[in-house]
């Protein structure tokens, strides 16, 4: 049995694709197996995978009408965790991620852009299993509480675990790591 989980949101550069690499490897850490699939044509996930020269969680980059193809064949393999990085701007492809996640979250950064996407996002997808997920939050000040309290106010579900901003995360990345493989060497 694999679980999916579909990172997608209307806006980009929200960390979407941070969080997807973060998520597999957490799971790959706990000592289970991740696939990560890439549908953004700009291919920063497979990119990254590039990086790691083999090593897992392994990554597809996949397009559209061959995602559930795809997902099956990761669980196949062994995967029990698919996490799958979407474009910002292709219904299609977010309509058909969307349809077959377990799970959709949306990254959202505590800034009027990302919040203004939020309810595009819901709307393309619809609300089930669609959870907002505050990120790159600055560690003092009330940005953390007053972005939670308009995703809430627009009627997002909103994660309880918030991200902060860490350079760890741009550093790790172009080394083929994820943050906490990198905290880990420390």
């Amino acid at each position: 049995m694999v679980s999916t989980v579909a990172l997608i949101s209307q806006k980009g550069g929200n960390g979407k694709t941070t969080l997807v690499i973060g998520l597999a490897v957490a799971h790959e850490c706990a000592g289970h197996r991740a696939a990560v699939v890439d549908l953004d044509p700009q291919g920063s996930a497979t990119a990254w995978g590039r990086l790691r020269h083999g090593a897992s969680p392994p990554m597809v980059s996949a397009h559209p009408p061959r995602l559930a193809r795809v997902v099956q064949a990761a669980g196949h393999a062994g995967a029990s965790l698919v996490v799958i990085d979407t474009t910002p701007r292709d219904a299609g492809g977010v309509a058909e991620a969307a349809r077959i996640a377990d799970l959709v979250l949306i990254p959202c950064r505590p800034a009027a852009p990302d919040l203004m996407a939020v309810p595009t996002t819901l709307d393309t997808i619809g609300t089930a299993r669609a959870v907002a997920v505050l990120n790159a939050c600055p560690p003092r000040g009330s940005w953390k509480t007053q972005a939670g309290e308009a995703l809430q106010g627009i009627g997002a579900i909103v994660a309880p675990v918030t991200l902060g901003a860490r350079v760890a995360h741009p550093k790790a990345f172009v080394l083929g790591r994820s943050a906490q493989e990198m905290e880990t060497l420390s």
